[in-house]
């Protein structure tokens, strides 16, 4: 590799050093991206779990508005 010029040597170098740079961060964001997701179905788990137990309590309040009829103005 001696008969490449110093600058395009120099140039070559700088590209592999940023090409790294950028898979670096490609990782890095696939990384936080997939925690993420995982982070967005445990919230959707532990909501789905609330509103379960919220509707079981609904069930257990004497005279709940569900059960009444819409007033005969609707």
């Amino acid at each position: 590799m001696n008969d490449v010029p110093a600058g395009v040597m120099e140039r070559l170098v700088d590209l592999e050093s940023r090409i790294a740079f950028i898979e670096r961060s490609l990782i890095e964001m696939s990384d936080a991206l997939a925690d993420a997701r995982m982070e967005s179905v445990r919230d959707r788990l532990r909501m789905e779990g609330l509103l379960s137990e919220l509707g079981e309590l609904r069930t257990l309040i004497p005279g709940d508005s569900q059960d009444e009829p819409p007033p005969p103005h609707y």
